[in-house]
């Protein structure tokens, strides 16, 4: 089997374990929670995202990986992190937590979607060992962003009335 079907394997089953156990065990407690609740949860796992910043770490990721993906890459997560985590320092102050919550969800959807586009421009799949040891992140951490990314847009766009009685 070529590199690039293992690689597009990955990618597709990444999702799979995540939306079952999302299904499961995350999704039932994020809706039954207070929508501040809900997005602080939401933004402390995105907060995590400044670790992206390792593609851009000489040695880590092969030479022959193209400069303008892993950076592009990279300072999407990194700029997603913090404004997760300018979320989360701004709680007690309700329309800052509500523009950085918008903000990195916003800007960390658009990162992953355009990340999926230039990989797919550059033909990844093919170069996948050149991600070396952040092999990983689009496999196993990226699913659960994206999934994380939609259901705060739904949370965050869910008429008022369902956010009651779901906490009620």
């Amino acid at each position: 089997m070529s590199t690039a079907s293992v690689f597009q394997i990955h990618l597709v089953l990444g999702y799979v374990p995540w939306l079952l156990c999302f299904g499961v065990y995350i999704w039932p407690r994020l809706r039954s929670l207070d929508p501040v609740e809900a997005h602080r949860a939401i933004a402390t796992l995105h907060s995590f995202r400044f670790f992206g910043l390792v593609f851009i770490v000489p040695g880590v990721i092969g030479a022959n990986l193209p400069a303008a993906f892993a950076t592009f890459a990279a300072y999407g997560d990194f700029a997603t992190g913090l404004l997760a985590m300018s979320a989360l320092l701004t709680v007690k102050v309700r329309p800052l937590f509500w523009l950085f919550v918008t903000g990195f969800n916003v800007v960390g959807a658009v990162d992953i979607i355009v990340d999926y586009y230039h990989g797919n421009q550059i033909g990844l799949a093919a170069l996948a060992g050149e991600l070396g040891s952040t092999y990983a992140i689009p496999i196993i951490y990226v699913p659960l962003l994206m999934i994380t990314h939609v259901a705060a847009f739904y949370l965050l766009l869910r008429p008022a009335r369902e956010t009651a009685r779901v906490s009620a």
